[in-house]
């Protein structure tokens, strides 16, 4: 969870002014975060953040608890998301199964020449930052929301689940082919693809394709479809050593779980900063309008500035 979010629910219990200002510009910063990750665009995500911290006002006194505190922050700003986007960002994830989000054999060997090669090499940290954002927000809506929610505000599966009203082990399933789908854009988007034009997946019918595809082990195979288990530790022991000695002997393998998970602390190192003159005028008529709710007396209230 975002460390925000536990500074932002311990300032409420404090519920002097000067706290309860601070509480609500860090819940300010984190709506509009998370906004602008689903969305991509700036106005859309401000207005996301000013509609969402006004629904909230008159629950955070009974919102105590950080969890509880995340689970409706984040479910407000997810139904704001998908009146804004429309159907398009409620629907279930564009079908992409697993061999459409695996390498062929030509990215596989372009893995093996990069992979000793420094990530940071190929872009500058904001160049990145930017690509970034753009490759997600060209993977479906429903696995961008899992992604954004468990790498991006380091939710657990627990909380994503109940966000999103689903099985955890349908938000792990999600997540896996989020994160697989967001390394392949910006492998996509680095080779300097058009922006815009999402990667298709490949068609089955393909007699080419379904030959790479077949001809990759058994145990290859098997390895990919849980690499986002392998990699989060959530697999037994007796698995995870098979899948440790298969990598170990296969450097293919071992180049794309680099790439993997050079992609997911990438995605996990991505802030989208809100206007602090955005926020200052907002937190002021937020922290007036909450005193107010709680019958703090005019003395007190907090002024912007003072």
């Amino acid at each position: 969870m975002r460390p925000e979010l536990t500074r932002a629910s311990d300032l409420l219990r404090n519920n002097t002014p000067e706290a309860v200002a601070e509480a609500i510009g860090l819940l300010q910063s984190t709506v509009f975060s998370f906004s602008m990750k689903m969305c991509g665009h700036r106005e859309d995500a401000e207005d996301t953040a000013q509609e969402v911290l006004f629904r909230s006002l008159k629950h955070l006194p009974k919102l105590q608890d950080p969890s509880a505190l995340a689970a409706w922050l984040y479910t407000v700003a997810r139904n704001r998301c998908i009146r804004l986007r429309g159907a398009a960002a409620s629907a279930p994830a564009r079908n992409l199964s697993l061999d459409d989000l695996m390498p062929d054999a030509a990215e596989l060997g372009e893995l093996l020449l990069d992979s000793g090669k420094s990530p940071e090499g190929k872009l500058l940290r904001r160049e990145e930052h930017q690509l970034l954002h753009r490759a997600l927000l060209r993977i479906p809506a429903s696995l961008r929301l899992v992604l954004v929610l468990n790498d991006m505000e380091d939710l657990d599966t627990e909380l994503v689940a109940r966000i999103l009203g689903l099985q955890a082990g349908t938000v792990r399933v999600r997540l896996h082919r989020a994160r697989l789908a967001l390394r392949k854009e910006i492998a996509i988007l680095l080779k300097g693809a058009p922006h815009g034009s999402p990667a298709q997946p490949k068609k089955k019918t393909s007699r080419p394709i379904a030959h790479k595809v077949a001809s990759r082990p058994k145990e290859c195979r098997e390895l990919f479809a849980t690499l986002s288990e392998y990699l989060d530790g959530r697999i037994e022991p007796e698995t995870c050593d098979k899948i440790s000695a298969h990598i170990e002997r296969c450097p293919t393998c071992v180049a794309f779980l680099r790439d993997l998970r050079a992609a997911i602390d990438r995605c996990r190192s991505v802030e989208v900063a809100c206007d602090p003159s955005v926020i200052s005028r907002l937190q002021a008529m937020l922290t007036r309008e909450y005193l107010r709710m709680v019958g703090k007396s005019p003395a007190t209230e907090y002024h912007a500035g003072s």
